[in-house]
């Protein structure tokens, strides 16, 4: 896990597992979604108030590689970090580790759009400070 990453300890809690006692696959998207709000809160991003703003920040493709499983009780840290895309589109890559053992990654490809679904710019909303050079 790189030091330079955001991250962010979760727990998993006894009803996110399946019948074969691990977390269930849908699961990750919300542990990836809730490390992503609270990595753009982290950096003055309130995603409640971008959409409040008329801001849409959609996910238009996801990728997800399952390594390990998780298990309730364990603890565990999600990381992300963001770069770009384009100038309308940008990628989350994000990890789930055990100490240093990789359990799953994710790639999130996210675009914003306004109320009339069009495109906006990532720079109009001041997230490209956010990328990765």
């Amino acid at each position: 896990m790189e030091n330079s990453l955001f991250s962010i300890e979760l727990d998993v809690r006894d009803y996110e597992c399946d019948m074969q006692g691990i977390v269930n696959n849908a699961i990750y998207q919300n542990y990836f979604e809730h490390a992503r709000h609270e990595y753009l809160k982290s950096h003055g991003f309130d995603f409640h108030q971008i959409t409040k703003s008329g801001v849409f920040l959609v996910i238009y493709r996801a990728e997800i590689d399952y390594c390990l499983p998780l298990k309730s009780g364990d603890k565990f840290n999600v990381t992300v970090s963001l770069a770009t895309h384009s100038k309308t589109r940008c990628i989350f890559e994000q990890s789930i580790f055990i100490d240093n053992q990789k359990y799953t990654d994710g790639k999130f490809f996210i675009t914003a759009i306004n109320s009339q679904k069009r495109l906006i710019k990532l720079d109009s909303i001041g997230l490209d400070s956010l990328f990765n050079k």
